[in-house]
């Protein structure tokens, strides 16, 4: 083992042995002599190296053939509309539906020794619609704390994806954002048509093991008061959400 004394030579020229040549074995186990010191230096480094490199594996978990997940001091929550921000849709000019009807935000949750899922949905309308106006406007986000796989080799891919799925009226445009988590994208469906009815946007982010998603689907009637979002302040509107929502979760 490099680093790790063996036992002393022999003697060169003169002695017992010819030159290069080990003397003889005197007589005995050899304890206190040369030789058997040799093989204690040998047997005690050997036992030291064996101790750090198990005090490495225990660090790195080594043992177990598993990397500790890196979760970028995000925690679980079960409620991930309660830590969902909302400022910047309501500064944009809307706010959330009457939930005598339905249900609205709904949330669930879960969690296991693999993946803790957070999902939140919340239902818009704009702030001035009339009562006569028709349109959808809706926000959902996701997150996941991935406790034993690595989301980074794929993260990207799931939302390059998009850039093959075209349809005749519509297609997608995929951007690196800067500045957000480790990594971030953001989806954009681009229009064919001669009309604009609403934006559709999908935002990714990255950090350690920790991604997160949001996705803003907006639909107006061509009948209605309401001017739908552009795709540029949808986007913007996203990634203002985003920041404040992922501050919250790692409070």
């Amino acid at each position: 083992m490099p680093g790790v004394p063996g036992p002393p030579p022999g003697p060169v020229g003169g002695g017992y042995g010819a030159y290069g040549a080990p003397s003889p074995m005197p007589p005995g186990p050899g304890v206190g002599t040369a030789r058997g010191k040799g093989w204690l230096w040998a047997l005690g480094g050997a036992v030291v190296a064996s101790a750090v490199w198990a005090g490495v594996l225990f660090a790195t978990g080594g043992f177990d053939g598993e990397p500790d997940a890196d979760l970028a001091g995000y925690g679980y929550t079960s409620n991930l509309c309660a830590s969902t921000d909302v400022e910047a849709i309501e500064d944009a000019g809307y706010e959330q539906k009457d939930s005598t009807s339905s249900s609205n935000p709904r949330h669930s949750s879960s969690r296991a020794p693999a993946l803790d899922s957070m999902n939140c949905s919340i239902d818009f309308e704009p702030t001035d619609a009339s009562t006569s106006d028709y349109s959808s406007e809706w926000l959902s986000t996701t997150a996941g704390l991935h406790r034993k796989t690595d989301p980074e080799p794929e993260f990207e891919a799931q939302y390059r994806q998009y850039e093959d799925q075209r349809t005749a009226s519509s297609s997608y445009k995929v951007s690196e954002v800067d500045g957000l988590g480790d990594e971030a994208y953001v989806v954009t469906q681009q229009s064919t048509g001669s009309s604009d009815t609403g934006a559709y946007v999908i935002l990714g982010v990255r950090e350690g093991w920790m991604t997160y998603q949001s996705t803003w689907s907006e639909y107006v009637s061509s009948s209605s008061s309401a001017d739908p979002m552009t795709t540029e302040e949808a986007t913007e509107m996203l990634e203002k959400s985003a920041r404040a929502t992922l501050a919250k979760l790692k409070e």
